[in-house]
């Protein structure tokens, strides 16, 4: 069946895709022939455990959950992904169904491409396969780090963890517009829980919180009050995906040029 997606304007790209824009010139030449702009809709599915993917997605001001499900129906999200990665890429890569959920967190701007046109770019030898390859491995990280730190860390610390990964996300935003019910799905917790830790850093004057929205008052203090494990993974992805921020925007931007799709 086929998702849904919003049109998207023909102008010029908010925020880059790091992945993408760390290819090398030639294979970004090849790239933006077949990558199509989508505007993913917030709780969008965008493919399903142990189904085909079609698409590997590439977000630009979008925010992806990847959720593993259990047959009992609780669920966990085990990573994010925004502007930094790729959601789907391991179907490219040999594994064909993919093993989460990925679901639209934040809504917004993304590339997308087939997974087939994905795999046949990855058979080729050179700096983007390279590329994609520490991409996975940063993404194995973080989704270890994930299963350690729900297990072992208190749920005010998962909290401060969590945060700080969608603030990495917003490209300088500092309020979410995000419900406790939604952490509490995303982290596998009660909402009790949620809510008690919440009001606690707000009592701190880390964050301030109303219906639906949350904006983070002081980085420094969540950062202070997380748990090791953001820090860590912080530190791992940019071990093996190095970056510059200041110019990524204005290189895939030209590079890739917006295509409307149609919803």
């Amino acid at each position: 069946m086929s998702l849904p997606f919003a049109a998207t304007p023909s102008a010029t790209m908010p925020r880059a895709n790091l992945l993408l824009a760390q290819m090398p010139a030639e294979d970004q030449a090849r790239w933006s022939a077949q990558l199509e702009t989508v505007e993913l809709l917030k709780g969008r599915v965008l493919f399903e455990a142990g189904a085909p993917a079609a698409h590997v997605y590439f977000p630009i001001t979008a925010i992806v959950s990847l959720i593993h499900t259990t047959h009992s129906g609780d669920s966990t999200q085990v990573a994010m992904i925004g502007s930094e990665g790729a959601a789907g890429l391991a179907a490219a890569m040999g594994g064909e169904s993919p093993a989460c959920r990925a679901v639209v967190q934040r809504p917004g701007l993304a590339f997308r491409a087939r997974v087939a046109m994905v795999r046949d770019e990855l058979m080729r030898p050179g700096a983007s396969t390279q590329l994609a390859l520490r991409y996975v491995q940063s993404l194995i990280s973080q989704i270890a780090h994930t299963a350690v730190c729900n297990r072992h860390h208190s749920l005010e610390r998962q909290l401060c963890r969590w945060l700080l990964l969608c603030l990495d996300r917003q490209h300088g935003h500092c309020e979410l517009s995000v419900t406790q019910e939604l952490i509490s799905n995303l982290l596998g917790v009660r909402r009790e829980g949620v809510t008690e830790s919440a009001q606690r850093l707000q009592a701190a004057g880390l964050i301030r919180y109303s219906r639906g929205h949350i904006a983070v008052l002081d980085r420094p203090g969540l950062e202070a009050r997380a748990c090791e494990c953001y820090a860590l993974l912080k530190q791992d992805f940019l071990r093996l995906l190095p970056q510059d921020p200041d110019g990524v925007n204005a290189a895939t931007s030209a590079t890739f040029a917006p295509v409307a799709v149609q919803a």
